[in-house]
């Protein structure tokens, strides 16, 4: 099975590709969505650029697809690109890090309908407890780089996702009512090592505010 990974760099992305691995599959590419104007209904923001480290730490092709973030015309956008990376070499399908946005999942199956390929979201529906476990429990280095969540304030900004971070973001997760896996927008995350790279990545990063929601603006990482 010879597939293609879209992957924001953050931990369902991870997960996703470490999946496809495990089952023996080739995976031709890393895609990473840029988006050059100011927010995307579909895709992920924040710290994209970190996926090119991931995929050299996996010894595997990356390519970046801009799109300018305009609900008509991303997809459109997106599978343009996926047709130029391809070419004219056979790609079974792509694969997503998808966890339970239907509007996520339901764009890719029908972008991938038009490319011919099929869609594999190995992550959908699963359990939101148990898989923030499994990312601990499985080795992924994951930080978190936004938190907009009541509950959830800027001193999270930085923290690895540890058996004692995820106790504490369980906790905060009961008594403020939010999805413990983010899958709602509560914080975005980054991952920094899995069992699928060779290396972790560094970064520096600085500190930005705006009213509830706090983020980091990486300014520099590297792969070590």
């Amino acid at each position: 099975m010879r597939v293609l990974a879209l992957s924001s760099g953050g931990k369902d992305s991870c997960y996703a590709i470490w999946w496809a691995l495990l089952r023996g599959w080739d995976v031709s590419g890393i895609i990473t969505v840029r988006v050059t104007g100011e927010d995307s209904m579909t895709f992920q923001l924040p710290t994209v650029g970190i996926a090119r480290l991931q995929a050299g730490a996996g010894g595997i092709p990356w390519h970046e697809v801009e799109v300018e973030g305009d609900e008509a015309t991303e997809m459109e956008e997106l599978e343009a690109g996926i047709r130029n990376i391809s070419g004219d070499d056979y790609v079974d399908g792509i694969v997503c890090g998808a966890l339970r946005s239907d509007y996520q999942r339901t764009r890719v199956e029908r972008m991938c309908e038009r490319l011919g390929m099929h869609s594999f979201t190995p992550l959908w529906h699963h359990q939101a407890d148990q898989h923030m476990q499994e990312l601990v429990d499985h080795g992924f280095d994951v930080t978190l780089t936004s938190v907009s969540a009541e509950g959830l304030g800027g001193e999270w900004l930085g923290t690895r996702l540890n058996l004692n971070a995820l106790d504490r973001l369980r906790t905060l997760a009961e008594n403020h009512r939010f999805n413990i896996d983010g899958e709602g927008g509560e914080f975005e995350t980054a991952v920094l090592g899995a069992p699928w790279m060779d290396g972790r990545i560094e970064m520096d990063a600085s500190h930005h505010s705006r009213g509830a929601r706090h983020w980091l603006e990486i300014e520099q990482a590297d792969l070590v």
